[in-house]
C-alpha cells in the first residue's frame, strides 16, 4: 500500500466548512477503486494547514482512476472553495512501522 499525503491550506474562518465538506466528500474516496483509507489531520501550529492521508493500493489507483473518475470531481467541488492555494501532494510507502 502506498499512501497520498496532501498538504491543504485552507482560507483562515474556513476550517469547518473545509472539514465538513471533506467528511461528505469522503464517501467518494471510500467507493473508488483501490482506495483503503482517509484520515484528515489538522495542523496545531498552523490551524489552517491540513494533510489528508489517503492509502492507495498504488499510485495508479490514485493519480490515473480516481483522478480521472466523477468521484475526484465531487471531492474538488466540495473542498476546493477553501484551499488558500494549490495543494501540494505527495506519494510515500512505510518503510518502519516500529510500534
Amino acid at each position: 500500500m502506498i499512501y497520498e499525503i496532501a498538504e491543504i491550506d485552507v482560507t483562515p474562518g474556513s476550517e469547518a466548512e473545509f472539514e465538513a465538506a471533506v467528511a461528505q466528500a469522503s464517501e467518494h474516496f471510500r467507493g473508488a477503486q483501490g482506495c483503503r483509507s482517509l484520515k484528515l489531520e489538522r495542523g496545531i501550529e498552523h490551524p489552517a494547514r491540513y494533510r489528508l492521508v489517503v492509502g492507495w493500493d498504488s499510485v495508479e489507483d490514485h493519480m490515473e482512476t480516481f483522478r480521472s473518475s466523477e468521484g475526484f470531481q465531487h471531492w474538488r467541488r466540495l473542498a476546493s472553495p477553501f484551499f488558500a492555494g494549490a495543494p501540494r501532494v505527495e506519494h510515500v510507502s512505510c518503510v518502519l512501522d516500529a510500534f
